[in-house]
């Protein structure tokens, strides 16, 4: 490493856990949405700070936008006025509710054991507020670097990133020539270089019957009941098939290299939300989310046509039932190749920072990734950043602050490989 960058970085380290504190302060919980337009300004004045120039974009239109919950997006870009790539790092700035459980104030930013507490330093405040150093350290050098380094600070990707990756991507922002590289610092562990994710179907399933007194309701047809035969059949079929399957895809953890099926929600009846009261009525319709995550050996028209082939068998051999699939989510499996600049150029930071070998993985979850990839056509990306995979959205969520400043080592050496430098 460039004595001079190493020295800044090292000066630097105090700076990583201060703006991963103040990132954490803002609640950007999503849903609804809070927080995104301050937060946002918070992390462009800092960028422009830095000699970026900023741009700030609402994701107009996107789920859940609102005057109330605008989408805010942020995006920084200093280009060195030499010929060269340019490198994105993004970051989103949106958080998970904090449910229960919590010792600590969960946008307090605690302090404590070398580790920082809060919602979101884990997922993904702390990565990106090393990525943010990282860039300034290496910018502040004065290196003859080549091309640009963009930092972007987007919204919604704990609901699927529409409002922001996705609307950025549709947008040009994600796409050649402007942008050649994408690092995304995801918490995927400090050692680790995340080459893509398992594909997701989400999807309704809805079950029908006949409205009728609850006290008769042999005069009525019960579509919890239908839905009750097929979450048996899902138990019974489905299940076990799914755990036979594996994928050649380093998927962490090991258990998620099957293919596996999450009954996330289940809707019926005719209680109105908020009201605790019940009508005596027999149920005339249940709605069942799924959230299918498959591998990148199976195909989506696999996916559906197997809980179709269970609700047809249903049909046709239980009187009464009636069904509707509405699809609400598709994205398909994606896998970087490791022989990429950007994987070849994080691993080799990796093995100079922490003296190991870098570990190529895949995310058992989908992240932004998908719409750069799917929308923007740039396969050059990966996710890398400092936190424990197996800590975000729990209680007590944490980043250690070793971790924090190891990444952002990583990430200046892989910027510095990637850009270049001019060769007088």
């Amino acid at each position: 490493m460039d004595e001079k960058l190493e020295r800044l970085l090292a000066e630097r380290e105090a700076a990583v856990v201060e703006l991963t504190r103040a990132l954490v302060a803002f609640p950007t919980i999503n849903p609804p949405g809070e927080a995104y337009t301050p937060c946002a300004e918070f992390l462009g004045r800092r960028l422009q700070e830095s000699g970026f120039e900023v741009q700030y974009i609402r994701g107009e239109g996107a789920p859940g936008d609102s005057d109330r919950y605008p989408r805010t997006n942020v995006i920084g870009r200093f280009a060195t006025g030499r010929p060269g790539p340019a490198i994105h790092f993004n970051g989103h700035l949106d958080v998970v509710e904090v449910g229960r459980g919590w010792s600590v104030d969960p946008f307090a930013g605690v302090v404590r054991d070398g580790r920082i507490y809060g919602r979101g330093t884990c997922d993904m405040k702390g990565g990106l507020a090393a990525a943010v150093v990282a860039v300034e350290a290496l910018l502040a050098t004065d290196l003859p670097l080549c091309g640009a380094v963009e930092i972007s600070g987007t919204v919604d990707e704990e609901s699927g990133g529409f409002g922001g990756v996705a609307h950025l991507a549709k947008l040009g922002f994600f796409s050649r020539p402007r942008v050649d590289h994408v690092i995304i610092p995801e918490p995927l562990n400090v050692d680790r270089v995340c080459i893509g994710h398992r594909g997701v179907w989400w999807a309704e399933v809805e079950t029908f019957g006949r409205i009728a007194h609850g006290s008769m309701p042999f005069l009525g047809d019960c579509a919890i009941r239908h839905m009750g035969a097929f979450i048996r059949a899902l138990e019974t079929e489905v299940f076990p098939q799914l755990d036979r399957r594996r994928t050649a895809m380093p998927v962490v953890p090991d258990e998620a290299r099957a293919s596996t099926l999450n009954l996330n929600g289940v809707r019926a009846g005719t209680v109105p939300d908020g009201t605790g009261l019940q009508a005596a009525c027999v149920p005339d319709r249940c709605r069942l989310t799924l959230d299918r995550r498959y591998l990148i050996e199976e195909t989506v028209g696999e996916v559906r046509a197997e809980i179709e082939g269970v609700l047809e068998r249903l049909r046709a051999a239980r009187p009464g039932f009636a069904y509707a699939v509405h699809e609400l989510m598709h994205v398909a499996p994606i896998m970087t190749e490791p022989t990429a600049p950007v994987p070849q150029a994080v691993a080799a930071a990796i093995r100079a920072v922490l003296g190991k070998d870098a570990e190529f993985v895949a995310s058992p979850g989908t992240y932004d990734q998908k719409h750069i990839a799917r929308i923007g056509h740039l396969h050059d990306c990966v996710a890398y950043g400092p936190g424990i995979l197996d800590l975000a959205h729990q209680p007590d969520e944490f980043v250690v602050i070793a971790d924090l400043a190891a990444s952002m080592r990583v990430m200046a050496l892989a910027t510095l490989s990637l850009m270049g430098l001019t060769r007088n």
